[in-house]
């Protein structure tokens, strides 16, 4: 391994047989490769804008796994709790939480127009399609609507019948096992394979 300074900048070299590699490009080329990934370009994408083969995205990720399996989304209003709920749902690796208070549903309505509320409604619909499980935290009328339009495994954490007009305390333990009990199934299913 050779360190050169170059300009004030350290330039960090490693041979490999006849190969000088430059490790802040390799740093740089992966770096860029995962932040790609996460923006939701598929491996085939981002291998043409990196210039690398898909099937080294593959292995690039399938090295740096942690977590495989269920991906969880968890929607609900109106929460009081909401903080908390949403602190809870981050340490569980909730991958995407979309929490309302009574009053920051009736301003996210307010605020739009017709046309964009729809676009709005139809792009979250669109990405809680990409996930495994979507927990609904709402009214009776709200699980069985989004249940309909999911088309996917729906849970229903209700927290009262339609309408609901004032902000609900949602228990965070019994939501937590909740989360534990959808993630542990995965670990179920692979322990059984």
């Amino acid at each position: 391994m050779h360190k050169l300074v170059h300009g004030g900048e350290d330039m960090d070299f490693i041979r490999v047989g006849e190969k000088l590699l430059d490790r802040r490009k390799i740093y740089s080329a992966v770096e860029r490769i995962l932040e790609l990934r996460a923006q939701g370009f598929s491996q085939e994408e981002v291998a043409q804008k990196v210039a690398v083969d898909r099937t080294f995205i593959s292995r690039l990720e399938k090295l740096g796994e942690v977590r495989r399996g269920r991906r969880i989304a968890v929607i609900g209003f109106p929460v009081a709790n909401k903080e908390e709920l949403h602190q809870m749902l981050e340490e569980e690796g909730v991958e995407y939480i979309f929490l309302l208070t009574e009053a920051e549903r009736w301003d996210y309505v307010r605020q739009k127009n017709g046309l964009q509320l729809i676009n709005e409604i139809m792009e979250i619909i669109a990405r809680l399609r990409e996930y495994d499980v979507v927990v609904i935290i709402g009214s009776d009328y709200r699980i069985r609507l989004s249940e309909a339009l999911l088309g996917r495994e729906v849970v229903g954490v209700e927290i009262g019948t339609s309408p609901i007009r004032e902000d609900r305390v949602v228990d965070v333990e019994r939501l937590r096992g909740l989360i534990r009990q959808l993630t542990s199934r995965e670990k179920k299913a692979a322990y059984q394979s």
